[in-house]
């Protein structure tokens, strides 16, 4: 799992974003300032999202004390939007700029795009016996490899890296219908979902890795 360093000040952002970024996998640690960042810089982080405007210190020079000290990306996350801004962030060594308001989606992505670039993306996801290695998309479960398809490896990616958030039918099919070429539809993304089961549960008709929320969707993990 992914850990990011969170420097922002606004504390409504704080819980909302930790909050989001939690339930996409990543482990979250939050700090208000730049004093307080520098005192966690020694810890194992893989990346820092930090807004510019701080109450103590601020973003750019953060950026640089960060990138004289450690090989971490950087994120800005900030409100200032404008031509500066994003090339003084930029020059000081940040990996990206993302202005607010954004899609917290697309951030998630950004992030994930930065830490591939970086290879610092965690490259082995792991529940209840099952062990996904990304990098050679490879799958065991207890050991013993699983032989998906590309669409079922593609949907079980979705679900562990979303875990602990409920994932209507809608939210799956447009995570994988473009997957491999195949036309999913309400009906097929049923029958994928029963072969993963069959492939990674031990009891397919008591899953508890693919649990069914009854009238909403479909959750992994708590």
């Amino acid at each position: 799992m992914n850990r990011i360093l969170f420097v922002e000040d606004d504390e409504s952002i704080i819980e909302n974003l930790r909050s989001f970024l939690r339930s996409q996998g990543f482990e979250v640690e939050a700090v208000r300032g730049q004093t307080e960042a520098l005192e966690r810089l020694g810890e194992d982080f893989d990346l820092a999202l930090l807004d510019v405007s701080l109450s103590d210190g601020n973003g750019f020079s953060l950026c640089s004390q960060i990138k004289r000290e450690r090989d971490l990306p950087v994120i800005f996350l900030t409100a200032s939007g404008d031509e500066y801004s994003v090339v003084t962030g930029l020059e000081l060594g940040a990996d990206d700029y993302i202005a607010k308001p954004f899609r917290p989606r697309e951030l998630v992505s950004r992030i994930r795009s930065v830490l591939r670039r970086c290879g610092k993306s965690a490259s082995v996801l792991e529940l209840d016996g099952l062990r996904v290695d990304t990098e050679r998309a490879q799958v065991t479960k207890n050991g013993r490899e699983v032989f998906l398809s590309a669409l079922e490896y593609k949907l079980l990616l979705v679900f562990l890296n979303n875990r602990g958030v409920v994932l209507s039918r809608g939210r799956l099919l447009e995570e994988i219908w473009d997957t491999a070429g195949d036309f999913v539809n309400d009906n097929t993304l049923t029958v994928y979902i029963k072969r993963l089961r069959e492939k990674i549960e031990d009891d397919p008709q008591e899953p508890t890795i693919i649990k069914t929320v009854r009238g909403l969707g479909y959750k992994v993990g708590e």
